[in-house]
């Protein structure tokens, strides 16, 4: 309905002329005074509800500015408005919807950077002594920095972890967790199915690192956070908040979940730099590309490393198809039927099983007995550098690995611990026997006890030796080949 005309009429009002000028410079200051305070308590909403580096107003100075403006407006019907101090929205606008290629790298490489000071942030975590690399220590090729079987972490910095830290690097290739992988060497080739495959942890259930790094933040035995608001509210306090601010908008803090996604996109995006992550700079590689030769012990190593009536490694830490560079790893999820570690606190519990694919941590599969028992093979790139193997970090030494794959069936006696009857209590890290049927029993395993390994103590060396040529930091892949 339209509103009625507004009328012309001009009604006499009575007033002495000092007194109607007394009067308008009254409501002059009072609407002065009554805008400058609203727009100053929502400045400070804004910036305290953002945890924003800029200063909160002076009220004392607003008051005597709007006493001066009053005073002054009552000459100047129209004074320009007085500089107030800048929002956090002002200060950090939020980052163009479109742009083109050249921004998109830089706003990538700037997102990383930042990913790599969040690695190293300590308030990430409750106890506020522990950071991403604390655990995935850069110098150790983003795995663990000593040879404990699992991490300490909660709280107090003294809760023990149940899984052994996996290394970062080499991932940029793991395919989405499938329960039926399909993959074949020949082309068009659809009808090979290789179960489980794929997925980032032991157990597969993530499959980007953004999703993997809010794991072991809300873990309460790793950074032990009970929510990622508490994340999210540290993060807010930190050097860091600002840089996240200049990246992501003023908005970014807003919500929760808007700051959280913004904090493991971060860390996702610097998980992606090739020349941290997947450097492909090892002798290996450099053979590969004719810039050295490995010697007669590590080709004799790489050889029985592929023979498939030796080591057998290939079968599941595979080469590249021509053209590549390898990742060694078929990215599989296999039963390996380890010893239990009795070093794990959490195995002190006879009843306490980690049977990967079906639980406990993941909860996806829990009705697939067929999965029990089941993780995923990791890259064997740098693991010579590693201290601890295997889910369960149950060995802490390579030669003592290559020799249990082709002496778990020959020898059993000499890894896992008798039952009260004097029989080998072999697989005991599985919660029953039905799940022994998981175990792979493809070369080098499937021998009978007192058979002859398929690798002399020898050839275990030469293994070793050549497992020796995949760690990283060998030459500078980065620099072209001298011609």
């Amino acid at each position: 309905m339209p509103l009625p005309p507004r009328s012309t009429v001009l009604h006499a009002v009575s007033l002495p002329s000092r007194s109607l000028h007394s009067r308008g410079v009254l409501c002059t200051v009072v609407a002065t005074l009554l805008a400058i305070g609203i727009s100053g308590a929502l400045a400070l909403w804004g910036e305290r509800s953002q945890g924003a580096t800029t200063p909160p107003p002076d009220t004392s100075s607003a008051t005597s500015s709007a006493t001066s403006s009053a005073t002054s407006s009552a000459a100047d019907p129209d004074p320009a408005p007085a500089a107030g101090p800048q929002s956090v929205y002002e200060k950090f606008p939020e980052p163009p919807a479109t742009y083109d290629r050249a921004y998109a790298r830089q706003r990538a490489a700037d997102i990383a950077n930042l990913g790599a000071l969040l690695f190293k942030d300590k308030t990430l975590s409750a106890s506020g002594q522990q950071s991403c690399a604390t655990c995935h220590s850069p110098e150790h090729h983003y795995g663990p920095p000593n040879d404990l079987s699992v991490q300490l972490g909660g709280p107090d910095m003294k809760h023990s972890g149940v899984r052994a830290v996996p290394s970062l690097m080499y991932l940029q290739t793991v395919p989405n967790f499938d329960e039926h992988f399909v993959d074949s060497e020949e082309e068009g080739d659809n009808t090979t199915d290789a179960g489980p495959t794929g997925g980032l942890t032991w157990d597969g259930r993530v499959d980007h690192a953004g999703a993997q790094a809010r794991i072991p933040l809300l873990d309460p035995q790793e950074m032990a956070n009970s929510d990622i608001a508490s994340i999210v509210e540290n993060v807010r306090k930190s050097a860091n908040a600002d840089k996240i601010r200049a990246l992501f908008g003023g908005h970014v803090f807003d919500t929760d979940e808007k700051a959280f996604h913004a904090i493991t996109q971060a860390l996702e995006y610097y998980q992606n730099d090739a020349k941290l992550f997947f450097p492909f700079s090892s002798k290996y590689d450099a053979a590969v590309r004719g810039l050295t030769k490995l010697n007669d012990q590590e080709l004799r190593g790489a050889k029985l490393f592929e023979a498939a009536d030796k080591g057998n490694c290939a079968s599941c830490h595979r080469f590249a198809v021509p053209g590549q560079l390898p990742i060694f790893n078929d990215f599989g999820l296999i039963g390996l039927g380890l010893p239990r570690n009795p070093a794990i606190a959490a195995n002190k519990n006879p009843a306490y099983f980690d049977e990967g694919l079906c639980g406990p941590l993941r909860k996806d599969l829990t009705d697939h007995p067929e999965y029990c028992g089941l993780f995923r093979s990791p890259t064997l790139r740098n693991v010579g550098t590693r201290k601890v193997f295997f889910h369960n970090g149950v060995f802490h030494d390579l030669r003592q690995v290559v020799e249990w794959y082709v002496t778990r069936d020959t020898n059993p006696e000499k890894w896992y611990p008798r039952n009260a009857d004097g029989s080998i209590a072999k697989f005991n890290d599985l919660s029953a026997a039905s799940m022994h049927e998981n175990v792979n029993m493809d070369p080098p395993f499937g021998g009978k006890p007192g058979d002859k390994p398929t690798l002399t103590p020898a050839e275990i060396d030469d293994v070793v030796a050549f497992l020796n040529t995949l760690t990283d930091g060998y030459y500078d892949s980065g620099k072209p080949p001298a011609p």
